[in-house]
């Protein structure tokens, strides 16, 4: 990136408001960012470590409007053995064992798959792909006689928390969405609609910690001192449009459910397909 400041700023600002939108409703922030990022020229290794940078913001929204679940998985007192069993089991749910279940199969491929996804995937035509067939699954799923058995976040199973991670694995597919390959999953195994997001933002947390992570190792090198100030400016818009998306989301989520999503995913995804056709 070659523009002036101010321009980088400006371009910045509108990546990381998309990001705070996007990042936790099931539309695919990812794909978003790469479509919006080619209409607007911010392209190129710092402006792609930027938009991982900021979804520590986004991500730190999580923490704290769920700040109770997190702090409720730090058991308290009692021998090393009692530690670790509460750790692990304890009486707070979800319990760290529902997350590590949820999470592993795509930290594991992830790792496996994150050179041929970073080099293959990301382009507008596959971005297209993935909104137009998660918006499909969206609008089929909610047409579906599913019965609601699980009602709350509390109530979900070991089994439950497995097979939502393995569905998680669509979203290795940008444009997918990660939220909404979860929460697709989650109704199909009759998860109420509030529950099945409240899972997917909190299993969100260290998905997207360890990926951000893991991308910034590898970018951090070419990152200049004159870049960190549109980053932490990044990171905090990120955090706070988040903060709002999210809650935003859950107030209407059990009205809308998910078709409003998956229509427009699928208007976005058509109307991409035309603009590069």
């Amino acid at each position: 990136m070659s523009e002036s400041g101010l321009v980088v700023y400006f371009k910045a600002f509108i990546i990381a408001v998309i990001e705070g939108l996007t990042e936790f409703i099931p539309v695919s922030s990812t794909g978003h960012m790469i479509l919006l990022g080619d209409v607007i020229a911010f392209t190129g290794e710092k402006a792609a470590a930027f938009e991982i940078f900021i979804q520590l913001g986004a991500i730190l929204a999580v923490v704290v409007i769920y700040k109770d679940k997190f702090i409720g998985l730090i058991p308290h007192g009692g021998s090393k053995e009692g530690f670790i069993k509460g750790f692990m089991f304890g009486d707070s749910k979800p319990t760290v064992t529902h997350i590590l279940l949820a999470i592993l199969p795509i930290l594991i491929g992830g790792f496996l798959l994150h050179k041929i996804i970073k080099t293959h995937l990301f382009s507008p035509l596959t971005v297209a792909m993935g909104l137009i067939i998660g918006g499909g699954l969206m609008v089929l799923v909610e047409r579906l006689p599913l019965s609601a058995k699980t009602e709350t976040l509390e109530r979900i199973t070991w089994k439950q928390a497995l097979i939502i991670g393995l569905g998680q694995c669509l979203a290795l597919w940008p444009g997918m969405s990660r939220s909404g390959s979860t929460m697709i999953t989650g109704l199909i195994l009759g998860i109420r609609h509030k529950a099945a997001a409240d899972f997917s933002f909190i299993i969100a947390v260290p998905v997207m910690f360890a990926a951000v992570c893991y991308d910034l190792l590898k970018s951090w090198n070419f990152l200049e001192l004159e870049d960190f100030g549109y980053f932490i400016m990044g990171f905090v818009v990120a955090f706070f449009v988040a903060w709002g998306s999210i809650k935003w989301f859950l107030s209407v989520l059990t009205k809308l459910k998910l078709t409003p999503f998956g229509l427009y995913r699928i208007l976005l995804g058509g109307l991409t397909l035309y603009l590069i056709g």
